[in-house]
């Protein structure tokens, strides 16, 4: 009596692959690849387009922190003038 072992008694996709020979595994990997590198160049393109983004973002930020440091200069000047507008007229 044989035992026949239960792998091959089972079709796996491996057997259903190399069942083309050669050129379909070929053009099996060759269709994997393509698909894996259009997932990374979306990925690419989308992280891209995240970066664009945040560089808009980081302008204005950017933008707004100079305003920020004109506004509490021009304070810091008007402070002064006045602290030395009051020491001049209390005797």
């Amino acid at each position: 009596m044989t035992i026949t072992p239960v792998l091959a008694l089972t079709d796996t996709p491996l057997d259903q692959l190399t069942s083309f020979g050669v050129a379909g595994f070929m053009g099996a990997m060759w269709l994997w690849e393509r698909r894996t590198s259009q997932k990374r160049e979306q990925q690419i393109d989308d992280a891209h387009a995240r970066i664009l983004g945040d560089r808009v973002q980081l302008d204005i930020l950017m933008s707004v922190v100079r305003q920020n440091a004109e506004a509490i200069t021009r304070l810091s000047a008007t402070q002064d003038q006045l602290l030395r507008q009051l020491e001049r007229s209390t005797p």
